[in-house]
């Protein structure tokens, strides 16, 4: 059994934000909605987040099965955290204690962890650093077992000098820490509740801590500030690129690619630099992303190219297709095969045959193209009258001239030819060439106007 307890009541003062700090995000996610998608991979558990400031955004900005809030209204400490959900823990069931805000944290990490638990033994997470400065510094007997942590403002000179640090994970037997917590005191310079006190309460029981060490001192860094957040970020894209240049996609840059969400590959993709991916990205074979892209819940299938500058939102794209550069393809759009969006072109719920082309300045909504169309520069569907939004619908290899406005609702059936410059507010049959604009005069002798 596992009963996973996430300390997620801070105010995260160092943030300067309004936001409470667990709602920040990393690749546009919150840090504890890392923290819960983690732990999830675990197995079958229990999990019980423990809250404070701004609760109830909290509880509305995070998801996970059985999840379960615990409130802390006075913010006393770590271990005063963790006695709020006393009532909630198992005696039997291993508990695992994280935070929300250390985000990166490896499940394989995590499982190190919970493997070493028996009604003997308990594990800490520790690490090494460089400059251990604000963190609890561990002790060690003569046998080299944890026996205690010292907090920096606690510490005598000798302890911080220590480069092991407590990160606060830690995983125990239930009925072992309903014994501990009710011991703790805050006689400490902060007059807090420290969990990490129970490190010396199990030594004095002979209970032996395990230390376990994460893969890398990343996983287990905190976010107190923006720049702790951005280089969080910067490393969960970097592992992410690593991750997919293993995978054999071509990034021409890795430090500049940013994946917000789930996002797969097929085979032989080259991204270009400062391509952003958010939700659900799904990239075929062969697809190629040039510069400054947006694809947000977003399917391309074999061959596309989306060129430079191009934003793509909810959208479903076929094989073989071309976009932009400086296309914008709002939700419901879906390319069939072989189509083309090209520059300056903007489309929303609306269905682009096979084959057909939107290739120039041109807006399309609320419409419906068959195959092999071909729309002019500067044409747009008039789909809205200020209430209601009316469809267009484009039949089979229709030419739809340059400059020309179709007044929705309107039908143009297969092999309608459009003339340029016209507004068409009705429909068109089968075959038939439609103009619709003023007869042109040419005036003689006319004086073009001077300065004045």
């Amino acid at each position: 059994m596992l009963d996973i307890v996430v300390l997620a009541a801070g105010k995260g003062t160092r943030m300067k934000s309004d936001l409470p700090k667990v709602l920040h995000p990393i690749a546009g996610k919150p840090l504890l909605q890392h923290v819960l998608d983690t732990s999830q991979k675990l197995g079958e558990s229990e999990l019980i987040v423990v809250v404070g400031h701004g609760a109830e955004s909290v509880k509305t900005r995070v998801a996970a099965p059985k999840l379960k809030f615990v409130d802390q209204t006075e913010q006393l400490g770590t271990g005063h955290a963790v006695q709020q959900t006393l009532t909630h823990l198992r005696d039997d069931a291993v508990v695992l204690i994280l935070y929300g805000d250390v985000p990166l944290i490896a499940a394989d990490t995590l499982q190190s962890m919970v493997d070493q638990v028996t009604h003997f033994d308990m594990a800490l997470l520790t690490v090494l650093l460089a400059d251990p400065t604000g963190y609890g510094r561990i002790l060690r007997n003569a046998e080299n077992h944890i026996v205690a942590i010292v907090e920096q403002k606690d510490a005598n000179p000798a302890q911080l000098a220590i480069q092991e640090v407590n990160t606060g994970v830690m995983a125990v037997k239930g009925a072992l820490l309903k014994r501990w917590l009710p011991e703790l005191s805050n006689d400490n310079a902060q007059g807090e509740y420290y969990l990490t006190d129970i490190i010396a309460l199990a030594s004095r029981d002979g209970i032996t801590v395990k230390g376990i060490h994460p893969a890398s001192e990343l996983e287990v860094l905190g976010v107190n500030n923006r720049r702790q957040q951005a280089e969080l970020e910067r490393y969960y894209q970097k592992t992410n690129a690593d991750q997919l240049m293993e995978a054999g996609v071509t990034l021409l840059d890795p430090y500049r690619f940013d994946v917000r969400g789930e996002f797969q590959c097929g085979h032989d993709v080259i991204i270009d630099v400062n391509c952003v991916f958010e939700g659900t990205v799904s990239l075929g074979n062969n697809v190629v992303i040039e510069p400054n892209c947006i694809l947000r819940n977003v399917t391309l299938g074999d061959n596309v190219l989306v060129k430079a500058n191009s934003h793509l939102e909810d959208t479903r794209v076929e094989n073989n297709c071309e976009i932009g550069p400086y296309a914008r393809l709002r939700p419901g759009t879906v390319l069939k095969d072989n189509a083309k969006i090209g520059n300056f072109v903007e489309t929303k719920k609306t269905t682009v045959g096979v084959g057909s082309k939107i290739n120039h300045l041109s807006y399309v909504g609320d419409a419906s193209l068959g195959e092999g169309v071909n729309i002019g520069a500067g044409t747009i569907t008039c789909n809205y009258d200020g209430v209601n939004k009316f469809k267009t619908t484009i039949g089979n290899r229709v030419f739809v001239g340059s400059n020309t406005a179709l007044v929705a609702p309107v039908t143009l059936a297969d092999d309608a030819t459009i003339g340029a410059g016209s507004i068409i507010t009705k429909d068109v049959e089968a075959q038939e060439l439609a103009i619709a604009r003023a007869k042109q005069r040419n005036i003689t002798g006319w004086a073009k106007p001077t300065k004045k």
